[in-house]
C-alpha cells in the first residue's frame, strides 16, 4: 500500500475539464492540497464540488487536465489511486440489516483484511467512534449521527493516506453534526489529507485550514478562512438600539465615523470599524442622545457572507 513517505499523500490539480454534454461541470479546476492538510471545497449546488471529488476518486475519468492524488495519475493508475483514498460519500453506504460490527467486518474483508484482522478492527473503530454500546445492534435502529459515524468508521478501516468527505453531516441535527465534526478534528490532528466538501459554510471554517470556493465549474476564490474574510471587508461594528424606531437617529449620530448601513428587518445599524476606540465613542454618543442600546458587537464578516460576495460576483 502507498505510504506518505514513499509517494506523499498530497492532491494536484491542474486545468481539469470535465464536460456532460454541452455542459462544463468543471472548467479548467487548478488547486492543490498539501499531505496532513484539511481543504475545504465550497459552492452552491451544481458548482463542481461532487464532480471534483469523483474524478479524484477515479470514479469519473477527466475530459483533460491533470490530477494526481498521493503522487499517482488518476488517469494513469487508478488502482494506486483507490489504494491510497477513503471516500464517504453523501448517502451511508451501510447494509441496515447487519449490526454495526457486522457492517466493519465486512468492509474489512471486502479491503482483503483477514477474518481475524477485520474483527479486531472493527472492534477498534467502534470504541474509537462511540458505537461500541450500538456494535451488536442492526444498523436500522441507528440514529442520523450514529449512521454517519459508522459510515466515516467503515472508510477508515484500512487507514489510508488521504479522505474525501462529501457533504458528511447533510440531514443530520446540530448535536450530531458537532460530534462528528470532532472526529474530523481527531483525523486532522492525526496527520490525515482530508479534503471536504460541505453546504455548511461554519463547518468549513470549524474543520479546514484552506478553502477552495467553486462556482459554475471554477475556481473563484482560494485562501485561509481568515483570508477570504478579509476580502469580503474589516471588522465592523453593529448597534441594535433598544426601540428600532431609533434607528434614523442612530445612523445621523454615527454618520461622521464611516458610511452607516441600516438593516430595518433586523433593526441593526452597521459601520465600519476604524479602530479601538469605536465602541467607546458609540457608546458615548448614543448614551448622551438617551438611545437605549439592546446589542452591540464588533464583528468579523462571516464565511456565509463571504460565499455569497464571491459566487455572486462570479
Amino acid at each position: 500500500m502507498p505510504t506518505n513517505e514513499a509517494r506523499g499523500a498530497g492532491i494536484e490539480v491542474e486545468g481539469v475539464v470535465k464536460r456532460f454534454g454541452d455542459h462544463a461541470a468543471l472548467d479548467g479546476v487548478t488547486f492543490h492540497v498539501e499531505a496532513g492538510e484539511v481543504v475545504g471545497l465550497l459552492g452552491p449546488n451544481g458548482a463542481g464540488k461532487t464532480t471534483a471529488v469523483n474524478v479524484l476518486a477515479t470514479l469519473l475519468r477527466p475530459d483533460a487536465g491533470i490530477a494526481r492524488v498521493a503522487g499517482y495519475d488518476v488517469v494513469a493508475d487508478p488502482d494506486a489511486v483507490r489504494r491510497s483514498i477513503s471516500l464517504t460519500g453523501q448517502f451511508a453506504s451501510l447494509d441496515d440489516v447487519l449490526t454495526g460490527f457486522e457492517n466493519l467486518v465486512l468492509f474489512g474483508r471486502l479491503r482483503e483484511l483477514s477474518r481475524s484482522d477485520a474483527r479486531a478492527k472493527a472492534g477498534e473503530l467502534l470504541e474509537r467512534f462511540s458505537l461500541a454500546d450500538a456494535g451488536d445492534r442492526p444498523v436500522s435502529t441507528y440514529s442520523g449521527g450514529m449512521r454517519r459515524r459508522l459510515d466515516l468508521a467503515a472508510s477508515l478501516v484500512v487507514p489510508t493516506p488521504v479522505l474525501f468527505l462529501d457533504e458528511p453531516t447533510t440531514g443530520l441535527d446540530p448535536r450530531s453534526r458537532a460530534e462528528l465534526w470532532g472526529v474530523v478534528r481527531e483525523l486532522r490532528d492525526g496527520g490525515l489529507t482530508v479534503v471536504l466538501t460541505t453546504q455548511y459554510l461554519e463547518e468549513a471554517d470549524q474543520l479546514a485550514e484552506r478553502i477552495v470556493v467553486l462556482d459554475r465549474g471554477s475556481v473563484v476564490a482560494e485562501g485561509t478562512p481568515n483570508e477570504l474574510k478579509s476580502r469580503a471587508g474589516g471588522q465592523a461594528c453593529v448597534v441594535a438600539p433598544v426601540d428600532a424606531q431609533r434607528l434614523d437617529e442612530v445612523a445621523a449620530l454615527l454618520a461622521d465615523l464611516g458610511e452607516v448601513g441600516l438593516d430595518r428587518e433586523l433593526g441593526t445599524a452597521t459601520l465600519p470599524d476604524t479602530g479601538p476606540a469605536l465602541l467607546t465613542e458609540v457608546l458615548r454618543r448614543l448614551g448622551e442622545a438617551g438611545i437605549e442600546v439592546a446589542d452591540i458587537s464588533l464583528r468579523r464578516p462571516t464565511l456565509d457572507e463571504v460565499f455569497l460576495q464571491l459566487t455572486e460576483a462570479s
